[in-house]
């Protein structure tokens, strides 16, 4: 086998349909949690590899394209005959967007275990979440894989609930075991009022970091991101921002989040992590969301389009 990318993503690519102005128009973006963040941490120069069922119709060809232009390695992808997944996407007065997906039956979630990888060697850091790793049968098969895979890297989560897919009760208990299990758990406070309604996502996530091993970042949009270890908190501030829509901002996020812990050498399994390691890639993760929030659709940066004060955070 060829060495594989220092960083795999596993989870859902799909077709993100967009309001275009006049009624019933719209335009066609690829998107998905995973895929967005595939490209975005390709974006950023990562060595990154993407694991996913793509259709063979045209937008399947589409997402192929689309990831190879941004320079993703699919060697690890499988294309599959099922229909590509479309999501609708909703914006409301600020930007903030609502999804309705039509999913039955198509390609995402199809995962049988022989098509999924035996063993990543070589790679520092497993990235999965959102809806590939709940909607079954391929969930089981995704399970499968990060368990087989967090003993020899680094297993960062972040599970983007949906209310149209998940039932909240099922939602917790995941979480809880993610929290028990991986090494980094990214949450938004949209996560964590889903799971627990009425809860403060600052105490539960400090709580939830002193009784596990794994590093809890929570995002709050324009108020920023909190990275717990061990019940200390650390947190960065976020820049105002003229939001366009946040379709792909979390996942900006994560990928830069990775992405910086890499630059700083932190990124491998067991790394130590010190404040001001963790301070710094909440800063890179908030100015990468940031940007893409004043961009139409999931358009991440690239690290050229970073300030120089955001690149030289990214200097050992």
């Amino acid at each position: 086998m060829s060495e594989l990318p220092r960083i795999v993503v596993a989870g859902e690519a799909l077709i993100d349909l967009t309001a275009d102005g006049d009624p019933g128009r719209y335009r066609a973006h690829p998107g998905g949690g995973p895929a967005n963040a595939a490209v975005a941490l390709a974006r950023l120069g990562a060595d990154v590899g993407f694991v996913g069922r793509l259709s063979t119709d045209r937008f399947g060809a589409t997402l192929v394209r689309w990831f190879a232009d941004n320079g993703v390695d699919l060697s690890l992808s499988v294309r599959a005959d099922q229909p590509t997944t479309l999501a609708v996407a909703s914006p409301d007065d600020h930007g903030v967007m609502s999804y309705t997906f039509y999913s039955e039956g198509t390609a995402n979630w199809q995962w049988s275990l022989d098509e999924l990888p035996a063993e990543l060697p070589g790679v520092q850091a497993l990235h999965l979440g959102s809806l590939a790793s709940r909607v079954e049968p391929g969930a089981s098969a995704i399970e499968a894989l990060r368990r087989r895979c967090a003993p020899k890297m680094t297993v960062f989560a972040d599970p983007n609930f949906r209310a149209q897919f998940d039932d909240a009760a099922v939602a917790r208990a995941q979480l809880s075991r993610w929290v028990a299990e991986c090494d980094i758990v990214k949450l938004s406070v949209d996560d964590v009022a889903f799971t627990h309604p009425g809860g403060d996502p600052v105490a539960l996530a400090r709580s939830w970091s002193t009784r596990a091993n794994a590093l809890i970042v929570l995002t709050d949009g324009p108020r920023g991101a909190h990275a717990f270890v061990d019940g200390d908190v650390i947190s960065a501030a976020t820049r105002p921002a003229r939001v366009v829509d946040t379709i792909g901002a979390g996942d900006a996020f994560g990928a830069a989040f990775l992405f910086t812990l890499q630059a700083l050498g932190g990124l491998s399994k067991g790394s130590v992590r010190p404040p001001g390691m963790l301070e710094r890639a909440l800063r890179v993760a908030c100015g990468c969301a940031t940007i893409t929030c004043e961009r139409s659709g999931a358009d991440t940066p690239r690290i050229t389009d970073l300030p120089g004060d955001v690149v030289a955070l990214l200097r050992p």
